[in-house]
């Protein structure tokens, strides 16, 4: 499970067997996915483009409005 989806399920307490530097020696390795995010998007691997920036604000605004919902 990806660490994001972790903390968004509220979970208690994360159990594992192995760590980051076990999962790199075998291949593994999430350091590349930490270095690109520090890139300038036009620097990156993958071609990232802005989709309908104003619908995706709205989203959020309509989340952050929103009475009745789970605080992340």
């Amino acid at each position: 499970m990806c660490l994001g989806a972790i903390y968004w399920a509220h979970l208690d307490k994360i159990y594992y067997g192995n760590d980051k530097d076990d999962a790199a020696a075998i291949g593994f390795d999430d350091s590349f996915i930490y270095e690109e995010l520090a890139l300038p998007r036009e620097n990156r691997k993958k071609a990232m483009e802005e989709l309908l920036p104003e619908e995706a604000i709205a989203a959020f605004n309509l989340w952050r409005d929103t009475e009745e919902k789970t605080k992340y």
